[in-house]
């Protein structure tokens, strides 16, 4: 199957949809702009309530004038536009594909080196987020605002984030199996030109992340890292930029002797990192980018988090603690494991958190709502730091490939470190409302993560979708659950090029992302909950139809509470949403058929830790039968907070070869 690569067919095509959008462009932005100055935010509400002369009422009572002129004079040119622009959308292609060919500026992403299917097998990670980029004057209706200048701001803080060292924590203790129980200070991260893993003799496995600079590391995507990384052996796939460090029980969090694996060369320090040169003005109109000390959700914040860890080269001998405190090469934050879970839930089989920060060495990120075309260029822009393949601008407009007129795309965005091999989009036909004035659809994609040592290639599937959002349409959600199987069917048949006698792929995953609408806790939800799709894909947050797993918690925020001081940061909001009664704040809650208009008042009675409508399901189902999926880790995350009303989430799945390590 052939990627699109561009929206249209032709340069033709492309110069006169280029034309028609021009006449358009001035009067959207302006009517944009228009209903946007009369929709405030709660940020800017409390701004204004501190401006004694009214300023703010004042521009408005000017400017609105002037936009007002200015919109009806742009109309004659917008309807020119408009009956260019139209029939150009049959022509249209569903999507377009990116691929970063000048990898020197991968500065984030470390090179993968192909998996051969030896070993004991592999990890890979998957994230999803809804990430609310609609126009600003539509998106200031769930509270947010400034979409371009947020666009940039989360891509940036996504691809920071997955860019940072895969910490692996061993602790020898049978008694605790907390991840609090290291001693964060004590933990060495790898750096240099070696790439190898390193390991700390400090084995209850336990996985966290270091803070990382991404931009710094454009020495990752060296020839010679790809020479060291290959030299590492086939043991080490699927640790890329990997530390291990072992914790005795006995030790009482200090480190002992190094192992004769450890990084050669005596422990020093060096200065702070230097701010990325990329900082933007314009993201100083967001309130949650005026980083406070201690806040670690912008990686370029001067100040280390409440939990900061060094990054230092361990020479021989004995290294106290104390002394590694002193060891600062730059501000670093872990993500801090939740101090409860594997405690509580101890008949739990992976790792679970609510985290700062998105999952090191994230393979695959499923978007949704990135409906803004701008606001998508900056947020690929940011995003091919650390993902090489992407695609973007997915969906159908005009009336073209569904029932009714589509004003906006499908607001899909699919990001992977990984080759895409093929790709298909559908539109569901049955929107209802507003949601059908856009392209609500799902988007399939066929990745190859490796191959095996008889050439034969090792494939994944990936599903992104987003479902139909108003209150109460469980028959459209559920017709549209109905029809994604049906077309992930159809995608696995049209792209499979293997048959049982002669195998020519091997299936390593099938994964499901996406923002459904329903959570699996409201009594509204029911016929949702017990759709046939989750007899087929399994849901690690889910115990069954009704009943969530006790650590899961909701992903839809309360819109009202963005920009509040103790959630306004990644920090702030992970340690809110650790505690049930900081839940109960900024959590929308399921319903229930007797409830009060005030979340605050019914606090006794809510159901659930929240409403999950953000999910991630994986299937064992059409695997190759040899190998074993399992979860490894899934995570809440907080490092978008006041960016986006919803959580993102992140799993991680290893995919067992069944195979000894050489």
């Amino acid at each position: 199957m052939v990627l699109y690569t561009s929206p249209f067919p032709n340069s033709f095509l492309s110069v006169l949809h280029s034309f028609s959008w021009g006449l358009i462009f001035p009067c959207y932005w302006l009517a944009d702009r228009l209903v946007a100055s009369f929709v405030p935010t709660t940020y800017e509400k409390r701004q204004r309530a501190d401006d004694p002369c009214y300023f703010h009422a004042l521009c408005i009572i000017i400017t609105t004038p002037i936009y007002l002129a200015l919109l009806v004079a742009s109309l004659p040119f917008a309807l020119i536009g408009f009956l260019l622009w139209s029939p150009l959308q049959s022509a249209r292609r569903p999507y377009i594909y990116s691929r970063l060919e000048d990898k020197t500026h991968a500065n984030g992403a470390t090179l993968l080196t192909e998996w051969k299917a030896a070993g004991n097998g592999k990890s890979f990670c998957f994230g999803s987020a809804n990430v609310c980029l609609l126009p600003d004057s539509l998106a200031r209706f769930n509270n947010v605002f400034n979409t371009q200048a947020r666009a940039k701001e989360i891509g940036r803080r996504i691809r920071n984030g997955a860019s940072r060292p895969q910490i692996k924590i061993y602790i020898d203790s049978p008694t605790n199996t907390s991840i609090s129980a290291a001693s964060f200070s004590s933990l060495v991260s790898p750096q240099g030109g070696d790439n190898t893993n390193r390991t700390v003799n400090a084995g209850i496995k336990r996985t966290t992340s270091m803070e990382y600079k991404g931009d710094n590391s454009g020495s990752n995507n060296s020839e010679d890292s790809r020479e060291d990384k290959g030299g590492a052996g086939e043991s080490n796939e699927g640790e890329e930029n990997t530390c291990i460090v072992r914790i005795n029980g006995e030790d009482n969090g200090h480190m002992s002797d190094t192992e004769p694996d450890t990084v050669n060369g005596q422990a020093h320090t060096s200065g702070p990192a230097e701010p990325s040169p990329e900082v933007d003005t314009e993201i100083s109109k967001t309130p949650n980018h005026n980083q406070k000390e201690g806040d670690s959700g912008s990686l370029d914040s001067y100040s280390a988090s409440r939990e900061s860890l060094v990054k230092v080269r361990v020479g021989d001998g004995t290294v106290d603690q104390s002394t590694v405190n002193n060891k600062l090469l730059y501000k670093a934050s872990v993500m801090k494991k939740t101090s409860v879970r594997k405690k509580k839930h101890t008949d739990e089989t992976f790792d679970h958190e609510i985290s700062a920060f998105f999952p090191a060495n994230l393979d695959f990120l499923c978007l949704q709502e990135v409906f803004d075309k701008r606001a998508a260029e900056k947020l690929k822009e940011q995003l091919h730091h650390y993902f090489e393949y992407i695609v973007y601008d997915v969906g159908v407009y005009s009336c073209h490939g569904c029932c009714s007129f589509k004003f906006v795309n499908s607001g899909l965005l699919f990001a992977s470190r990984y080759p895409v091999m093929d790709a298909a989009y559908h539109c569901y036909p049955n929107g209802r409302g507003t949601d059908s004035l856009a392209s609500k659809g799902a988007l399939f994609l066929k990745v190859q993560v490796g191959s095996t040592p008889q050439d034969q290639r090792i494939v994944g599937y990936i599903s992104c979708t987003h479902l139909q959002a108003i209150a109460g349409d469980t028959t459209v959600r559920c017709e549209q659950l109905d029809m994604l199987q049906d077309w992930l069917s159809e995608f696995r048949k049209s792209t499979s090029s293997s048959s049982t006698a002669n195998p020519e792929e091997l299936v390593a995953f099938d994964v499901i992302c996406g923002d459904l609408n329903f959570d699996n806790c409201s009594s509204e939800d029911k016929l949702e909950q017990q759709h046939s799709l989750f007899t087929h894909y399994k849901d690690p947050c889910r115990i069954g139809p009704g009943e969530d797993k006790p650590w899961a918690i909701g992903t839809l925020l309360d819109p009202e509470g963005l920009y509040n001081e103790e959630v306004c940061t990644p920090d702030n909001l992970q340690k809110v949403l650790e505690s049930e009664e900081g839940r109960k704040g900024y959590l929308v809650y399921p319903t229930s058929k007797n409830h009060s208009s005030s979340q605050k008042g019914r606090k006794a009675s809510l159901k659930g830790n929240g409403r999950r409508i953000d999910y991630m399901l994986y299937t064992e189902e059409g695997l190759y039968l040899e190998w074993k999926v399992e979860v490894e880790e899934f995570s809440f995350i907080t490092q978008l907070a006041g960016l986006t009303d919803h959580l993102p989430v992140a799993m991680r799945l290893m995919v067992s070869t069944g195979e000894d390590d050489p």
